[in-house]
C-alpha cells in the first residue's frame, strides 16, 4: 500500500479517538445543566472526567502533528480557510480547560457558576463546530487553483455542515450522559439513565439525516468506498439504538460501549466518504486536494510510519492504563467526604 493511503486511515485512527474520547467530555460538560442540581452533583459529574480530560485532548494534538507532517497541503488549506471555526473551538477548549481548573479555587457559589457556565459552553461549541468543520471538508469547498478557500464563514455555514453539527452535538451529549451513568450513583446516576433516554431520540433522528445524506453526496462523485460509507453508517445507526436499547434495560456499561461504536463508525463513514480526496473543490474538480497530491515526499512518510510503529503502541497501553487506574464509580458519599473546594 502506498503510504499515503496508509497515512490517511492512521489520520482517521487518531480522529476517532479523539472524537470517541473527548466525545463524552464534552457530553459530559453540556450534562451539567441538567445533572448538576446542587454543588455536591456538579463535582460528582465533574469529576467523572477529572483526571482524563486532558489526556483525551492530546489525540486532537497528536492528529494536528500528524496532518501537518503528512499531507501539508491539506493542512495548510484547512487551518488557512477554516481559521476562524478553529480558532472559536480552540478558545472554548481553553476555556473548558481553565474553568476545570480554578472553579474550585473559591468557595463561592457564584464563582463557582460562573465557571460551570464556561464548561458547557467550552463543550457545547466544540462538539458543534468539530462537525460543521467536517461536514463542510466532506461535501467540499470552494477552492481556487493554487488550492486556496475562497469562501467566508458563512460559507461554511451551509444546511450539510449544520446537520453534522447537529449530529455532534447530540451524539457527543448521550454519548457523556452515558458515561456519567456509568461512572456516578445516587440521584445523579438515576437522573443520568433518564436523560440518556431522552436525548437518545433526537440523536438518532439527526443521525439518520446525516447518514443518508452523506450516502447521497458519496454516491454523487462516484466514491470507491460507497460500500464502506453504507456498512459504516448503517452500523453507527444500529450501535446508537443500541445505547438507547441497554440503557433503558439499566446496562449503564453496554450503553456507554455502544456509544463508542456508535462514534467510531460514524467518523470511519466521514472518512470514507471524503476517500480518495482530503478535501474536495466545489469549484472545479481539477482544483480538489487529494491524497496524492496533498501528501509529503515518501521518505517523510517512511520516517513516520516507523516512529508511529513504535509510538502508537505505547500510547494505547498508556491510555488503558490510566482509565483501568481510574475505573471506578465516583460516589455521592466520596464527594460529600472531600473538602468543598476539592
Amino acid at each position: 500500500m502506498d503510504l499515503a493511503y496508509l497515512w490517511f486511515w492512521i489520520i482517521t485512527f487518531f480522529f476517532v479517538g479523539y472524537f470517541v474520547l473527548d466525545g463524552f467530555d464534552f457530553g459530559v460538560g453540556m450534562s451539567l445543566p441538567f445533572l448538576g442540581k446542587n454543588d455536591v452533583s456538579r463535582r460528582q459529574v465533574i469529576n467523572t472526567i477529572g483526571p482524563v480530560w486532558d489526556l483525551n485532548e492530546t489525540w486532537l494534538i497528536v492528529a494536528g502533528a500528524c496532518l501537518f507532517a503528512s499531507f501539508p497541503e491539506w493542512y495548510a488549506t484547512l487551518f488557512s480557510g477554516f481559521y476562524l471555526p478553529l480558532l472559536i473551538i480552540l478558545l472554548a477548549l481553553i476555556l473548558r480547560g481553565v474553568s476545570f481548573e480554578y472553579r474550585h479555587q473559591r468557595d463561592s457559589a457564584k464563582w463557582k457558576r460562573g465557571f460551570d457556565n464556561m464548561i458547557v459552553i467550552g463543550s457545547a461549541v466544540p462538539a458543534l463546530l468539530w462537525g460543521v468543520a467536517f461536514g463542510n471538508i466532506v461535501q467540499g469547498v470552494p477552492l481556487d487553483e493554487n488550492h486556496i478557500f475562497t469562501g467566508n464563514l458563512f460559507t461554511l455555514l451551509n444546511p450539510y455542515g449544520l446537520l453534522v453539527g447537529v449530529t455532534t452535538l447530540l451524539l457527543f451529549f448521550v454519548h457523556g450522559v452515558a458515561f456519567v451513568a456509568l461512572k456516578t450513583d445516587g440521584q445523579v446516576h438515576e437522573d443520568a439513565r433518564t436523560l440518556v433516554r431522552k436525548a437518545a431520540i433526537p440523536a438518532i433522528i439527526a443521525a439518520a439525516g446525516t447518514v443518508v445524506w452523506t450516502i447521497v453526496l458519496a454516491a454523487g462523485r462516484e466514491a470507491p468506498l460507497l460500500w464502506l460509507v453504507i456498512a459504516c453508517g448503517a452500523v453507527a445507526a444500529v450501535f446508537l439504538i443500541n445505547l438507547f436499547v441497554f440503557s433503558v434495560r439499566g446496562l449503564d456499561g453496554w450503553a456507554f460501549f455502544s456509544g463508542i461504536l456508535a462514534i467510531l463508525f460514524a467518523v470511519v463513514m466521514l472518512f470514507a466518504a471524503l476517500f480518495p480526496y482530503v478535501l474536495p473543490s466545489t469549484t472545479a474538480d481539477a482544483n480538489s486536494l487529494t491524497i496524492a497530491n496533498a501528501s509529503s515526499t515518501p521518505y517523510t512518510l517512511q520516517i513516520m510510519s516507523w516512529t508511529a510503529l513504535v509510538a502508537m503502541p505505547l500510547v494505547l497501553a498508556y491510555q488503558a492504563w490510566t482509565y483501568w487506574v481510574f475505573r471506578k464509580r465516583v460516589t455521592r458519599t466520596s464527594i460529600e467526604a472531600a473538602p468543598a473546594h476539592a
